[in-house]
């Protein structure tokens, strides 16, 4: 063990472990003789300020202990309500004079994370503004036998409400101190009695046997049944609608009517890309690859859908001036690449498919409906001019 002292503001506010020099005191030789009295040490000043009267303290300490247990010192002090005593707890101190001082006087003090640690109760004793104060000391003599050890005066610092430090010392007290094994004349190792043999039952481990075994296949059972129904075969969700083909030309169409081609000069792009929405359109709505078929192939699919000769003519007229821009190097004029981009909308509009109203609910079922062909053309007007120049 080592000694402990307190600090703040770099002075000594808590146990400083000074000692003072007292005489040995001879406890009788009925009690037995001590072989050897320690010296007592002093290093404790008591400071009190002027005008201020010394503190009433009364100190308590065990006559006889053995050597290696802890004797406390217990003290009670009576001081003013603004005024605290050790505030800041205990701290280790190695080489200061206190420590030096009860380390020759065969004293130390226990670790303070131990259950001899010292202890300050603020509040308690014999009245209500006092503060008790438990300190315990082992004796550790240096050779073996009966001793009788002076602890020396301790220094306790209460700090006053203004910030003034007040130093009293405790009394020295004797303690005479015997061997652990003092009651034997002659105490001498003893060795262990033979082991006995002893069996119970473990009813814990019993039932947790029996809970394991009973648990292990359930559990790996319910494991087997949920692996199984979290693979089980799940329905796809069904894939969304395509959508139709004339939104998708329309949107095309858009496209190409918001990138200005036309203002910037493009014409001959302007019109590649309109007849590539048409054909891919055309391909879509009636079931071949438009992007495939030449011009005539093109026709010659839309026969079976029976379209009007007005619309069939003016689609053969927009693809016919396509293949001469993209294929007889032909450079179409901005009025015409307008009126191709009208008219490739126009085919699209005419060529949508309607779904026929539903049938009322008391009108009886009619035919089967018809295969799917051409709308006839609106009765709003005459249809646009054709393309002009176009053979």
């Amino acid at each position: 063990m080592r000694p402990y002292a307190q600090y703040l503001g770099g002075r000594v506010l808590g146990l400083g472990l000074g000692l003072s020099g007292v005489a040995a005191a001879d406890l009788g030789a009925d009690a037995g003789v001590p072989r050897s009295v320690a010296p007592a040490f002093s290093a404790c000043v008591e400071h009190i300020p002027e005008g201020k009267t010394r503190p009433v303290i009364r100190e308590t300490f065990p006559e006889r202990s053995r050597a290696g247990y802890a004797a406390t010192l217990h003290l009670e002090i009576e001081h003013g309500a603004g005024e605290n005593v050790l505030p800041g707890g205990f701290k280790l101190l190695l080489d200061s004079p206190e420590g030096r001082a009860l380390s020759q006087a065969q004293f130390v003090i226990p670790a303070l994370d131990g259950p001899a640690a010292p202890r300050v109760s603020r509040g308690a004793g014999a009245t209500a503004g006092g503060t008790t104060v438990d300190l315990p000391f082992v004796p550790l003599p240096k050779e073996a036998g009966p001793h009788t050890l002076t602890l020396p005066s301790v220094p306790i610092a209460i700090a006053r409400a203004s910030g003034e430090l007040i130093t009293i010392c405790t009394s020295p007290h004797a303690l005479l101190v015997d061997d652990p094994t003092a009651n034997l004349v002659q105490a001498t190792p003893r060795h262990n009695p033979p082991p006995q043999r002893q069996e119970e039952v473990w009813t814990a481990a019993k039932n947790v046997a029996l809970g394991a075994l009973i648990a292990l296949p359930l559990g790996a059972l319910i494991a087997f049944l949920v692996s199984r129904w979290l693979r089980r075969a799940r329905p796809l969700p069904p894939p969304p609608p395509p959508r139709p083909a004339w939104e998708l030309a329309l949107e095309a169409l858009a496209l190409v009517r918001g990138r200005r081609l036309i203002a910037q000069g493009l014409t001959t792009q302007h019109f590649a890309e309109v007849s590539l929405a048409v054909r891919e359109y055309l391909g879509r709505r009636f079931g071949f690859d438009g992007l495939e078929c030449t011009t005539r192939e093109i026709l010659e699919q839309l026969a079976p859908a029976r379209p009007e000769p007005e619309l069939r003519d003016e689609i053969e007229r927009l693809l016919r001036r396509a293949d001469l821009v993209k294929f007889a190097n032909l450079t179409p004029e901005a009025a015409e690449c307008e009126l191709a981009l009208e008219r490739a909308e126009h085919i699209v509009r005419r060529t949508m498919h309607r779904d026929p109203p539903p049938p009322s609910p008391g009108s009886p079922a009619g035919p089967p409906a018809a295969p799917p062909s051409l709308p006839p053309a609106s009765s709003g007007g005459a249809p646009p001019a054709p393309v002009g120049g176009v053979p």
